[in-house]
């Protein structure tokens, strides 16, 4: 038995619009764009009348995956939960990057919410959150190269 690598992260949103435009003036690729509904599904995942739009996304580099969900069917009764950072769960995606301060200012532009501030972190990386659409958290983390 051998764990490869993790092939995606999914994401369920309300409004796939606003957050394929939020992965994609981020920087990731859009990958393409499915509708996806019938059995198969709703045997993998446990829930009956499935009917989903699916966006998949990748880093420039392709070593990372995520997926964005918009149900149609089921829907979620409870809507969307705007968690803090220490909410228990999956709370944020990490992504290295280059030039923090650019994402964050070009990202807020579109809306996003720097969530702290941007932290020197001993010298070695740049580290903040920022939160866009549907509540979901991104970490941003830049090396500090000398």
């Amino acid at each position: 038995m051998k764990i490869n690598r993790i092939d995606h992260v999914g994401i369920i949103v309300n409004d796939l619009p606003a957050a394929k435009e939020f992965f994609l003036e981020f920087g990731l690729e859009m990958l393409g764009e499915a509708e996806v509904e019938g059995e198969w599904v709703e045997r993998i995942i446990g829930l009956q009348n499935v009917k989903e739009d699916v966006v998949m996304f990748q880093t420039p580099d392709g070593e990372a995956t995520i997926e964005l969900v918009k149900f149609h069917t089921p829907s979620d009764e409870n809507g969307i939960q705007s968690a803090s950072a220490n909410t228990l769960g999956i709370r944020h995606i990490a992504f290295a990057v280059e030039d923090i301060e650019a994402i964050v200012a070009k990202l807020k532009k579109k809306g996003a919410e720097l969530i702290g501030e941007i932290q020197n972190y001993e010298n070695a990386y740049k580290l903040c959150y920022i939160r866009g659409p549907e509540g979901i958290i991104l970490e941003l983390a830049e090396q500090i190269k000398f």
